[in-house]
Order: C-alpha cells, then structure tokens, then sequence
C-alpha cells in the first residue's frame, strides 16, 4: 500500500476473481445505507462476449456494452460510445453529489487517458473517494497514470470495508471541524 488513507483505491484482482460482485454488493451495501455511491460495475466477464454489459450503481440500468462488430472481427468488442454515454451519466450523478465513485475495470481505454478515466479526475477533484477494479497484470500502468497516489487493496470485500471506514470517518471528521483539506489549499 502506498497511502493507507488515500481516497484513490485500486481493487487489484487477479483472472481467478471476481471484483464485480464485490464492487456491485459495495455499493448496494452503501446506497442502502444512505450513502450515494455512483459509477458503473461490469457485469460480463469477457471483452469478447456478447453478454458483456455493466450497471449504473446509482441507478440500477443495466447497460449493453458489447458491440457485434460479426464474425470476422476479433479481439475486444467494446461498444466505447456507449460507455461514453455511461459516464456522461455518471459524471452528471458526480455533480448531484455522490460520496463514492465506483469505476469497473482500468482497461485499455483508461489506461490510454480515455474510456471513464476522465471522471476519476473529476471525482477526486471534488474530494469523492474512487475505487477501480484494476487486473494484476495492468497494476504498473495503474501506478503511472495515479502517480503513485493510490492505496492497494486486495479484492475483497473487507480490504475495500475499511479501506471505505477510514476514508468516510476521515472525510466525516474533516468537514465536521471546518477544516479545510489539502485539496481545498490548491483550488
């Protein structure tokens, strides 16, 4: 870990986990609990299958992320402007306020500066906590675009619970006392 009390969390799994799940029941746990997590969580597992879709957390739509692009073509079939559409939609629920953003996987178009990487920025600009799923194998790529600045969590669902505990008291105890953040000084 790098900053245990850092509000940028990378979930780090591995091919044999699952961190949709953990991240769906996350953020399920939270908004049920009156907190407002926003995002988007994968709910297919494979690039190239054609029931690759994700759900909007703070609203339940599920959405179609695979394109059939027909038989010939391979590799990821992604529909990138419907992920596109997504995070206009998440980055709206970012603006109406949210305490955590919920990213589904640091993949090739994050890891390019594009696809929903825009909104970690954005969120972390607002001081709203983010965690991302992020595959083992792209964890060095994670490290260069956070610079650094990201706590590593194993996935699981109770390094993500206190990694959560300590960033919302920490967060809680700040904006309770008046005290401007580190964050606030720059802006």
């Amino acid at each position: 870990m790098f900053d245990a009390q850092c509000d940028l969390a990378a979930l780090v799994y591995e091919k044999d986990q699952d961190p949709d799940q953990i991240l769906r029941e996350f953020a399920a746990d939270l908004n049920a609990g009156g907190h407002r997590a926003v995002g988007i969580v994968q709910l297919g597992h494979h690039c190239a299958d054609a029931s690759l879709s994700a759900m909007l957390v703070h609203t339940g739509e599920q959405l179609r992320l695979f394109r059939d692009f027909g038989t010939c073509s391979a590799g990821c079939r992604l529909d990138v402007g419907q992920l596109l559409d997504a995070g206009q939609q998440i980055a709206s629920a970012i603006e109406q306020g949210a305490d955590v953003l919920i990213v589904n996987r640091f993949g090739r178009q994050e890891r390019e500066g594009k696809g929903l990487s825009y909104l970690v920025e954005r969120a972390l600009s607002a001081d709203i906590p983010v965690v991302i799923a992020v595959p083992g194998h792209r964890f060095a790529d994670w490290i260069k675009f956070a610079d650094g600045m990201s706590v590593k969590l194993r996935c699981d669902r109770e390094a993500l619970d206190f990694w959560w505990q300590i960033v919302s008291s920490r967060n809680t105890d700040l904006m309770a006392s008046g005290h401007t953040t580190v964050c606030e000084a720059f802006k």
